[in-house]
Formats: C-alpha cells, structure tokens, sequence
C-alpha cells in the first residue's frame, strides 16, 4: 500500500473527521490515479484511508479514517446500500431522489440521482472513477434496478484530469422521463438537462412557493432563471393568475412551456421571455411594473471563495433590482447555490441589497437543498444552497 504523508499540524482537519487532503498539506508519498493510499501524520499516525488524484488541488479524497477497514467491493456495495436506505427515512413527495451526495454519503465525487426507474449518476473524482464498474452494480442491487445513466460531464472532471464520459452504463431506455414531484408532473433529459437532468435540490423549495402563492392569492409572478419552469408550474398550481419567467436559453424555455401544458394550465396565464435577467429587471423598472413574487434562482456565481467578491457583487446587483420590483407585502425566494458564498455573506448580500433598493423586508423562512441533499456535521460543504424568503413591509 502506498502511503503519503501529511506535513506538521496538516493533520488537524483530518482528526475532525473532514475527508478533503489538498496539495499543500502533502509532505511526500502518492500514488496512481484514484488509487487507494494510506494517510499518515508528519510522526508516521495513521490518519485514513484515500483516494489519490494527482491532477487535482484536492489532492486525496478520504474513503475510511478506520484503519482495519480494506477498501474493497464489499466497502462499496456497503456504502451504496447505506445510502439509498437513508433516503428511505426521508419525507420525499417525489419520484426524483438523490440517492448519494458524495462526500455527505463517504462517497467522495459520487452523486447518483434516481428518476422512477431510472438512475443517473456523475462521477467526479479520481477515486469513484476507479471503482465505477464495482459501484454501478452496486447500486442497481441496492435499489433493485437495471438502467443506470452516465452523466459525467461536469466541469469539476477536468480538475481531476478526467475526460467527459456519458452515455449508459448499465441496461437501456428512455433519456425523457416524467418526474412526479408533489402536486404537478415536470419533463426531464436525463442526457441534456443540467446537473443529473434537473434540479432536485430545489423541490422543497418549489413546494413553499406553491404555498405562498395559495395562501397570499399572487396575482403577478416573477420567476428568473427559471430553467425548465419548476417554480413556474409551482406558482401556477398554487393559484398564481400569471407568471412570468425568464431565462437566457430558448431550448430551456420551450420546456417551461411544455411543463406548463403537462400540467393542463392555459398557455394564457404563462410568458416566456429569453432574455438576459439584469436587463429585464431594468426594463420592467422603467416600465414601472411591480410583481406580487419574485424567485431569483441564479447559476453558480462563485464557484469557490476565491470568487466571492465577484459572485457577491452580480447577487447584490440582481436582488437589489428585485426589491425594487416587488409590491408593498410581495415575496421574494431569493437563492445561491455558490458553495463559496456562505449563508451568513449571502444574508449579509441580500440584506445591503435591499438597502440600497430602499426596501426593508421581513425573513419569513431559511431555505436549503431538500433533505436528500444532505450537509453533515462533519462536512459543512455540502451546504452550497442557500436561499431566503423575505416579505416586503
């Protein structure tokens, strides 16, 4: 077994149990890539067992800080099964799971999403690239399934030197799903969407919304970055009179508008502009339009914290704008989904915004990914959505 060795004090993150080794906490020792290596402090401790990316900033990814434990298939098949049986103590009102959250599951790089009969799944690291035949058999028997879809295509693969793999791993079928997700039906590509073909992490989310809009009777919606319209078909359900959504792609839109059909609404109470955000906000300011609610459900501005400064400015900007659109009791669900954003900056954020917009506001309610997203204890980057429900006075 090969073996790396940490430098002096590198060893502390480790003892709080965090599975992330980086470059420059390395000492000497490696391995091949998404081998298993053992981890061991400047005095020769054993700190873990990890998977090794030589392409990569974060340079091992830990499996197990139990030393008898032997990284195996029977490590995997254990691991997949543990983490689809948690799900199953969740309250989910869908069809759409996300079965393994990486690192939140021991899994590091591994996310696998499950559409009806469907699972979809990213690798994208190193260490689960190695083990992917051993992982995907290993969750169709955890789940008592045949198809399983490859979506690794996310950008984070080339950090690790790998290149862009999708396509069917196991069995055939549909890429066009249905997903059944509380009151309403939404299309999904599991081969084009984004991220595993859709944005489960927002389901909770879109269920709230529907809420507001029953309870407060919205007459004018608002819905940026609205995708394939998820909270779009949650404000018409919950009784919107119309919704306005926006989005930059015009294929993604299209969709909205499918959505809005699967679901027997009236193309009348829907309009779809492809159109960039800020400029909308702008021009519906000088037109002196005001909605009822806002969603503000932006792309990843800051992708570590390196980009925070940025990526708070572009959030600052867009919010303020939609203060300014908002009525007097209207409502804006108002989100990142930067993992280098924290919740304490992206309150900070949204509250100079709506200085700046001369609103003040009441927080009804935090919001975060859906509980099949999971953040630990011991990995407080798993919490990379954020969101916030505040109520114009």
């Amino acid at each position: 077994m090969k073996i790396i060795r940490l430098r002096a004090g590198k060893e502390r993150s480790l003892l709080r149990r965090h599975p992330w080794i980086f470059e420059s906490a390395i000492a000497k020792g490696g391995g091949d890539v998404g081998e298993t290596v053992r981890v061991e402090s400047v005095e020769g401790k054993f700190l873990g067992w990890a998977a090794f990316s030589p392409a990569s900033k974060i340079r091992a990814r830990v499996w197990s800080f139990d030393e008898s434990q032997r990284i195996d298939a029977s490590f995997f098949i254990a691991a997949c099964a543990s983490a689809v049986s948690a799900r199953d103590r969740f309250d989910i009102q869908s069809n759409g799971v996300r079965l393994v959250h990486g690192e939140s599951d021991g899994l590091p790089g591994l996310i696998v999403d499950r559409y009806g009969d469907t699972l979809v799944a990213q690798f994208t690291s190193a260490g689960v690239e190695r083990w992917k035949d051993v992982i995907a058999d290993a969750l169709l028997q955890a789940t008592g399934l045949t198809r399983l879809y490859e979506r690794s295509d996310a950008s984070s693969r080339a950090l690790e030197g790998l290149p862009e793999a999708t396509g069917w791993l196991r069995g055939q079928g549909e890429v066009d799903l249905i997903l059944q997700e509380h009151h309403w039906q939404l299309a999904v590509n599991i081969a084009e969407g984004h991220k595993t073909g859709f944005y489960l992490d927002q389901r909770d989310s879109r269920k709230r919304f529907a809420d507001y809009c029953q309870r407060l009777k919205f007459e004018r919606v608002l819905n940026c970055y609205c995708y394939t319209g998820g909270f779009t078909v949650a404000a018409l359900t919950g009784g919107a009179t119309h919704v306005t959504s926006i989005d930059s792609s015009g294929p993604a839109l299209e969709k909205a508008a499918a959505n809005v059909a699967l679901n027997g609404f009236s193309a009348e109470r829907a309009t779809f502009m492809d159109a960039d955000v800020n400029a909308s906000l702008r021009q519906f300011i000088d037109q002196g339009q005001t909605f009822d609610a806002i969603v503000l459900d932006p792309p990843k501005f800051a992708p570590t914290v390196a980009h925070a400064e940025r990526a708070a400015r572009a959030y600052k900007d867009i919010n303020r704008l939609a203060f300014k659109l908002l009525a007097p009791g209207g409502v804006l669900f108002t989100y990142s989904c930067s993992g280098g954003i924290s919740a304490d900056l992206f309150h900070k954020i949204v509250a100079s915004a709506g200085c700046d917009a001369g609103v003040d506001g009441f927080i009804h309610e935090r919001m975060g990914g859906a509980p099949d997203h999971p953040m630990t204890l011991n990995f407080p980057e798993g919490e990379y959505l954020k969101g916030l429900v505040v109520m114009r006075k």
